[in-house]
């Protein structure tokens, strides 16, 4: 687990060092993506710990709440509107909601443990 991680580090790192910049422009579709992305994966979490997870939920969760809110982001802006602002609260809320969920069921699961 530690040396997975310690790979997933430096690929991020040499990704970040190397990948081209985003162009202004793009950064809020950018940032709604990534914020979309990482709440699928906190849900993802979540329902391990929960023991549902199902891998077919995940991926079609993962992309469309991706694509959809770059879809509402472009409205957004053809409106002139700062609906990717809501986006984010959105996804933000939702993903310390699963994190705190998940520490729940982590703790419980880790008492039930050892208890026994």
């Amino acid at each position: 687990m530690t040396i997975a991680i310690v790979i997933g580090c430096i690929l991020g790192a040499l990704v970040g060092i190397l990948a081209p910049t985003i162009p202004y422009q793009y950064s809020k579709y950018t940032a709604v993506a990534i914020m979309a992305a990482f709440d699928s994966v906190v849900g993802a979490i979540t329902a391990m710990q929960q023991g549902n997870f199902n891998m077919k939920v995940f991926v079609t969760g993962f992309f469309t709440n991706g694509l959809m809110s770059i879809v509402f982001t472009m409205f957004g802006e053809r409106l002139d509107v700062d609906i990717y602002l809501a986006a984010i609260f959105v996804f933000v809320d939702r993903i310390f909601k699963n994190i705190s969920i998940a520490r729940r069921c982590f703790m419980e699961n880790k008492e039930k443990k050892m208890k026994e």
